[in-house]
């Protein structure tokens, strides 16, 4: 069913999720006290985020919140009173990482209403950025020197994405979660699974009893997540996503019920895709350093992007910096593995090479 749930309907009387038009605002049930409400986003890639609702006898505890800006805000509210709530009726926050389609909206409304927001202690270093007053330079400039993408340098601060708001919607949470733990939500046992990769602080939350995962954008089902973009860098953002994903293809398979795009009946099926994927684009990154490519920049140009196979050329400003960062980091994990050899230049470009073959000594 494709039916938008009427105004003034209880959780009982929504439409059950399909999947399909997953972008179409409305509140769609995908379990028992269990409804997906999405939220617009002002780009022309992601074009809504997936906020999940779960009932209690106690109040909504919610996972994300969407981005702070009124276009979201009024939908978030539609559907909330689809269902017969407010934001008032909101106990609780569990936000799967800090970027701004998922973090702030939550923390304006815990704001407004006292709901407590819950955030991964690995984002606080890169929240700490953000409320450095005295930095000065984005970080994420010499990260393209590092990535020899310094022609992207003045077309990133030309085009880097503004706030529409200011810092201060993006203050501290309530709660930072420093551990895997079981967080009760009205009798509901939900684990909390640290998931560092797209972002150090990154959680998902599993209701393993009813077989449902809120992978926010650990595992998305019809794109990869971004990796190694956010400004507190770590060295290998790769090597952490891909542990991720291990760790949650060792718990059971559950219904996937992603940020970005439709609900999933296999999360197992979607983590052995990505898995793959990560695979295949090592070894073409491994094959074009093979091929005298010696940065990032110089790979990214080698390898198709996107779904429709697009070439370097044709990305816009922001998906050339994603995927120069993404290649730096699979550059990385081939060096960590020592499968390539990285040397560092007196400006901090980081070139990269095929590890020199060593002949065994001549038999006597």
């Amino acid at each position: 069913m494709t039916d938008h749930v009427a105004a003034g309907q209880t959780s009982r009387q929504t439409s059950p999720d399909s999947g399909a038009l997953w972008t179409e605002p409305g509140a769609w049930t995908v379990a028992p006290g269990v409804h997906r409400i999405p939220l617009p986003l002002p780009m022309d890639g992601l074009r809504a985020v997936n906020v999940y609702v779960m009932e209690t006898d106690s109040g909504l505890v919610l996972v994300d919140g969407g981005w702070a800006i009124p276009e979201s805000r009024s939908v978030f509210d539609a559907g909330l009173k689809k269902l017969g709530y407010t934001v008032k009726d909101i106990q609780r926050f569990l936000v799967t990482h800090m970027h701004r389609d998922h973090y702030t909206q939550a923390w304006v409304v815990g704001q407004e209403t006292g709901a407590e927001v819950s955030l991964g202690i690995g984002d606080k270093a890169t929240m700490d950025l953000m409320h450095d007053e005295t930095l000065s330079v984005d970080p994420n400039l010499s990260r393209l020197i590092a990535a020899g993408a310094s022609d992207l340098v003045d077309l990133w601060r030309d085009n880097m994405p503004r706030e529409d708001q200011p810092v201060n919607n993006y203050g501290m949470p309530d709660v930072w979660l420093d551990r895997d733990l079981v967080i009760d939500v009205g009798g509901r046992p939900i684990d909390a699974i640290a998931t560092p990769g797209h972002t150090q602080g990154h959680y998902v939350y599993a209701d393993t009893g009813g077989g449902l995962l809120f992978a926010g954008d650990h595992v998305l089902p019809t794109i990869t997540p971004s990796i190694g973009f956010e400004p507190a860098w770590v060295e290998n953002p790769l090597r952490d996503f891909l542990d991720s994903l291990e760790k949650v293809r060792s718990m059971p398979d559950m219904l996937l019920l992603p940020a970005h795009g439709p609900i999933a009946p296999s999360s197992h099926r979607r983590i052995d895709d990505l898995l793959a994927f990560h695979d295949e684009r090592l070894d073409l990154c491994k094959d074009a350093v093979a091929g005298g490519a010696t940065t990032a920049w110089d790979v990214v140009a080698e390898l198709p992007w996107t779904r429709h196979n697009r070439t370097r050329a044709e990305l816009g400003p922001f998906d050339a910096v994603l995927a120069a960062f993404e290649v730096l980091a699979h550059l990385e994990l081939l060096a960590l593995k020592g499968d390539l050899v990285r040397t560092d230049d007196a400006e901090g470009t980081r070139s990269y090479t095929i590890p020199p073959v060593i002949e065994p000594a001549e038999m006597h």
